[in-house]
């Protein structure tokens, strides 16, 4: 947490080490109408005759700063700036009970933030020689004029921030402030709510979970930041169930083989209630076995279950293998999924981690590959050397990038 503030001297009047000042502070934390935090804090110091020796506010920044904290941060700030002008003898002036307890030292703080802020307010209250802590039970006018100071600041703060929003995708900043979404109170980036809905929809189409669309921002977005956006039931319902999705490792996540159910489950948890490999879908109920993922086989095991369907393919299982054939798709031997591969090398990784051949399908280990890992160096090795060099051999680069593909599309038709 930063701070940082304007003074204004009202009196060039140097003060008297023997003389008792008055020090009024306040910290205020207020939700702008974006939901964003904004903080600020307000100090004066009198002297004994109530004169204003000088007042001083400005901005407090922190995205999870608490009302409390920003009232010991106002504390600190007054007392710094106290032991700067020589004073020596100091009254503070407290309207926050649970501060002036801390100040008078009758009890303890609990939280970490706190404890640290009130180790600085005891250093800097060393260097003074005496101070008395008092507790304002109304609002006189001192206390409410350092109040207006910290209302000042936030006030200012709010006008500055609503002047220059810009939606950090569409990049129009000509809206009014309820149609800006900050995507966390964490990052605080802005986007117009028609943006973000748009983008929710493609990642959650895409089957993610949405973050902040910021560049490189890994803030979460949820659906309670998101209300104002009247998000659909479906889409709301396709979100709750891609969080469930990410809390489940790929490896281990397993789908309901109904085609009307689909529902997603975790086999470590299924493992608990399957009984000699089959297990119930804790949605529609209906039996399948764990282990190939398929209606429940009864009185048949899974190499005889396999051996018969590579036989007897259903309709939709048939089409899904001339379609993987035609586009060259590869099936995760560990979690079954299909895979494509757009560009890159052969050696494939899942998302769940197993590693394999996109050429063969054989696993790939980190010691030898597999049998096309030699094949596959050399073609390494030979676009390694040309990289750089002149057009002809930048035209070779891409004929042998061409000519690998085509191995590979020879392979796949004779499978």
């Amino acid at each position: 947490m930063k701070e940082e503030g304007t003074l204004e001297r009202a009196h060039d009047l140097k003060p008297s080490p023997s003389d008792i000042y008055m020090l009024y502070f306040k910290g205020l934390v207020s939700k702008a109408e974006t939901a964003e935090l904004l903080a600020g804090f307000g100090v004066a110091i009198l002297d004994q005759d109530e004169n204003l020796l000088f007042q001083m506010k400005g901005p407090l920044h922190g995205s999870d700063i608490t009302d409390f904290e920003a009232e010991l941060m106002a504390l600190k700030l007054g007392l710094t700036r106290a032991v700067s002008m020589g004073i020596t003898h100091l009254s503070i002036y407290c309207d926050h009970d649970q501060i002036f307890e801390l100040v008078m030292g009758r009890s303890a703080p609990e939280v970490n933030n706190i404890a640290l802020l009130m180790d600085d307010v005891q250093r800097i209250t060393q260097q003074l020689k005496s101070t008395i802590p008092v507790l304002v039970t109304d609002q006189n006018h001192q206390a409410s004029f350092v109040t207006k100071l910290a209302m000042e600041v936030i006030d200012s703060e709010i006008t500055i921030r609503m002047s220059s929003m810009t939606c950090s995708i569409c990049l129009n900043n000509n809206f009014k402030a309820e149609d800006i979404l900050i995507s966390s109170l964490l990052c605080g980036h802005r986007f117009c709510k028609e943006c973000v809905k748009r983008y929710i929809e493609v990642k959650l189409l895409e089957g993610a979970v949405p973050r902040c669309p910021y560049y490189q921002c890994k803030s979460m977005l949820t659906l309670s930041s998101c209300a104002s956006l009247l998000i659909t039931p479906r889409l709301q319902e396709m979100w709750e169930e891609r969080i469930k999705e990410e809390s489940i490792p790929m490896a281990d996540r397993v789908y309901c083989p109904n085609t009307n159910c689909s529902c997603l489950m975790s086999k470590t948890e299924l493992s608990k209630y399957t009984i000699q490999g089959w297990c119930c879908c804790v949605k529609c109920t209906i039996p399948f076995c764990i282990n190939c993922k398929v209606p429940w086989h009864d009185n048949m095991s899974c190499n005889d279950y396999k051996r018969l369907m590579g036989t007897n393919l259903t309709t939709e299982d048939r089409k899904l293998k001339l379609l993987a054939n035609r586009l060259m798709w590869r099936q995760c031997e560990k979690c079954k999924h299909m895979i494509e591969r757009s560009e890159g090398c052969i050696h494939v990784t899942c998302r769940c981690g197993y590693s394999f051949c996109y050429t063969c399908g054989a696993e790939w280990t980190k010691e030898k590959g597999c049998c096309h890992k030699e094949e596959m160096d050399a073609d390494l090795h030979c676009i390694g050397v040309i990289v750089g060099m002149d057009i002809p051999l930048a035209w070779l680069l891409f004929t042998k990038c061409l000519n690998w593909n085509k191995k590979i599309e020879l392979r796949f038709q004779k499978q």
